[in-house]
């Protein structure tokens, strides 16, 4: 149903979840492409909506790195040269496997251990079939890297990491995964656990290295740059 103004007759935060949904959808697919410049009066007209929830979307899009703003230009879909990917993954390579070897043995990664091995077993369930999940990939993928970042005790460590890994990049990597790389990257989520439950600190730092490197190199195959 549509009001007298062409947009879709829904309330505020449905219709700015609605205007989210869409747009991000429309950018993960590559149907809007990096550096592609993003106008309110344009978005709300395709969506069917008034500008004040795009608006909201946007904001909410940019906060997840998805889109830039830039102040008297507009909102751009974030592009990432092999540069700023090849900073990204070398800070992760140093930092998460860091983290994984404080985890080890730590009683708050102990108290998870349950926890990242269902998260891990419903990765495997998410890519299964002719199709892998990749929005489920993504968020359990997320949920249990936090787990890991929480179990190394280190407040400031969680933070710094957070603020270098974007969501659209590791949405990025599993959807550019061949179904070889998306099995070594599941199996290295269980053999992470089984480092973890063992509290062998050498044994988690180097098979988290292994995980954060291979995915690197698997987009850099792909020259999504």
């Amino acid at each position: 149903m549509r009001n007298s103004d062409d947009s879709v007759d829904l309330d505020p935060g449905h219709a700015s979840d609605h205007a989210y949904r869409l747009i991000r959808a429309q950018i993960l697919s590559g149907a809007r492409a990096g550096g592609d410049w993003l106008r309110e009066g344009d978005l709300a007209e395709s969506i069917g909506v008034s500008r004040t929830p795009v608006r909201e979307a946007l904001r909410r899009l940019t906060a997840e790195g998805l889109v830039r703003y830039e102040r008297n230009r507009g909102v751009q879909v974030a592009v990432w040269t092999t540069e700023d990917l090849d900073e990204i993954f070398s800070l992760r390579s140093v930092l998460e496997p860091w983290a994984c070897r404080l985890a080890a043995g730590s009683a708050p990664a102990s108290r998870n251990l349950d926890e990242l091995d269902r998260l891990a077993c419903d990765m495997d369930d998410a890519a299964r079939g002719s199709v892998a999940d990749v929005d489920r990939i993504t968020e359990l993928n997320n949920r249990f890297h936090r787990l890991i970042l929480e179990g190394s005790n280190n407040r400031r460590l969680g933070s710094v990491v957070s603020s270098v890994v974007q969501v659209p990049l590791v949405w990025q990597t599993f959807s550019h995964y061949s179904d070889a790389d998306l099995r070594r990257s599941l199996a290295h989520h269980h053999e992470l656990v089984a480092a973890l439950t063992v509290g062998d600190p050498d044994w988690a730092e180097s098979v988290m290295r292994s995980h954060v490197r291979a995915a690197w190199n698997s987009l850099r195959a792909q020259d999504v740059s």
